[in-house]
């Protein structure tokens, strides 16, 4: 899991799912009349439990899975991230409908002039909330932003060496950002691999922002995360991406390539 690819959209459905939770254990309507001593909440009420709180919370839990794992498993055919948003849709559906009936399926004789309470109220809050930032987050350019600030990576030491490992630039001091241009070798010696319209030299790279790396046979599906804050080796170039090599050794093509640093 890279807790950096959340973007504030993701923020937003966190926040909505805490206020969930919280609202769930105050009183769920406001009523005068005999029986008042004891109001229930939506734990008291387990098809509202289910059909509001707890379902925003799991839609909460989806779309955060679905932007937190590299390559994250479907249910029945269905994205995580999809079904997130589906069930934060029908989380708001369900709250509305508990507005305008706070009884629902409680036995509530003797209990009249029945209002939607603190519980019930907070809870469409949260819902609306949660499905603003389900929505908001494949529409709105704000909420598509990251979260969490991606650190600068440190640059390498003048004359460094080529690390042997991850997470250290090597080979000089740092270089300008890439510029998607096929590479001339080091030195004139050929790179590992021959890039598109000149010899390509291995160099090592950042990404500013967690980016999907995609198989060399053009398949759609990501085999792997760069993140940010870890160097990673270009060992050629495909088109305006290039082929990168991870630290288990996979190889893949990175798309897209905006605002990488070179090491």
């Amino acid at each position: 899991m890279n807790i950096r690819s959340l973007i504030r959209g993701d923020g937003v459905v966190i926040g909505a799912a805490v206020l969930l939770f919280i609202a769930s254990f105050l009183d769920t309507f406001d009523c005068s009349g005999a029986g008042c001593d004891d109001v229930p909440n939506a734990w008291d009420n387990g098809s509202l439990l289910m059909s509001v709180y707890l379902a925003g919370i799991i839609a909460a839990a989806l779309i955060v899975l679905a932007r937190l794992l590299p390559r994250p498993p479907k249910v029945l055919g269905i994205e995580l991230g999809q079904l997130g948003l589906a069930l934060a849709l029908f989380t708001a559906w369900s709250s509305l409908g508990a507005i305008f009936d706070p009884a629902g399926s409680l036995d509530l004789d003797g209990l009249r002039e029945l209002e939607a309470g603190t519980g019930l109220i907070l809870g469409f809050v949260g819902a609306l909330v949660l499905a603003a930032g389900a929505v908001g987050s494949q529409l709105v350019g704000a909420l598509k932003a990251p979260l969490i600030g991606a650190p600068r990576p440190a640059p390498a030491p003048y004359g460094g060496q080529p690390p042997t490992g991850y997470g250290y630039p090597g080979g000089g001091a740092q270089q300008a950002p890439y510029s998607g241009q096929p590479q001339p070798s080091y030195g004139g010696q050929p790179g590992a691999a021959g890039g598109q319209g000149g010899e390509f030299s291995p160099f090592w790279f950042a990404v500013p922002v967690a980016r999907p790396l995609y198989a060399e046979d053009g398949s759609p599906t990501p085999i792997a995360e760069l993140s940010p804050g870890t160097w990673y080796l270009a060992v050629d170039q495909r088109g305006g991406g290039l082929v990168a090599q991870t630290q288990d050794g996979r190889r893949g093509v990175l798309q897209d390539t905006s605002g990488i640093q070179r090491g």
